[in-house]
């Protein structure tokens, strides 16, 4: 089982707190994937954490969900300065015991590159979908060469990110949802979750019914004449 959180809160409780309450005692089998590095000032910029700033990031997330150890964290990028020393902080997090795994997000091959030669990476975090960013498709690839995941973000929703979908949808995703009797959202899912064994996907939704829409794309499979029409959409 895996639950994935990310630096997102409400005015009332963070997700860290939904999920101590919802959750815990933990089940063995449960990883929760965490998110720190940028903060917000006053006037809603966004700016790097300071190596200090991360320690007390991680910190927090361990008082808030309750527990001894992060399972994953990931260092989320704003920019392409070098992230070493941002990296660097959480590695030694790391070797003292309080995170197990690293991730980075928002990145760049050569912010890869430099994090992996600090400490293992196992998971990458970037914008990714039908249409969206074909230019991360030798990225992809080469992840999975290294044994990294892939985890896109905005599969679904794309560019407009956290507008969500706008309800319009191509010809060709409607074609092949109708296909399959599901919806254009489980399609393009399907399509992120077969880019390879090493992509996952962050779908997200406040919605339970789309929760469990999405929780079934997993089981879709599409053709090869499906994904080939897809493709040629995927790259305009």
């Amino acid at each position: 089982m895996q639950f994935r959180l990310l630096f997102y809160f409400s005015p009332l409780r963070s997700a860290n707190e939904l999920i101590n309450a919802a959750l815990r005692p933990y089940p063995e089998d449960l990883v929760i994937t965490t998110k720190v590095g940028p903060g917000r000032d006053p006037s809603g910029v966004w700016s790097h954490a300071t190596p200090g700033q991360l320690r007390g990031q991680v910190e927090e997330n361990l008082r808030q969900l309750g527990r001894d150890h992060l399972d994953v964290v990931n260092l989320r990028i704003v920019g392409t300065d070098s992230i070493a020393e941002r990296f660097g902080a959480l590695a030694e997090l790391r070797e003292a015991g309080l995170i197990r795994h690293l991730g980075i997000s928002n990145v760049t091959p050569e912010h890869l590159a430099e994090a992996r030669a600090i400490a293992p990476v196992v998971c990458v975090q970037n914008m990714y979908g039908i249409g969206v960013r074909s230019d991360q498709d030798d990225f992809v690839r080469a992840c999975g060469e290294q044994g990294v995941a892939f985890v896109p973000f905005y599969s679904i929703a794309g560019t407009r990110r956290e507008g969500g979908a706008d309800g319009t949808e191509s010809d060709e995703v409607l074609s092949v949802a109708l296909a399959h009797g599901v919806s254009p959202a489980q399609v393009r899912l399907a399509w992120t979750l077969q880019r390879g064994p090493h992509v996952l996907a962050i779908p997200g939704t406040g919605d339970l019914a789309h929760l469990e829409e999405n929780v079934a794309a997993g089981a879709l499979r599409l053709s090869e004449e499906e994904l080939a029409v897809l493709e040629a959409l995927h790259h305009g």
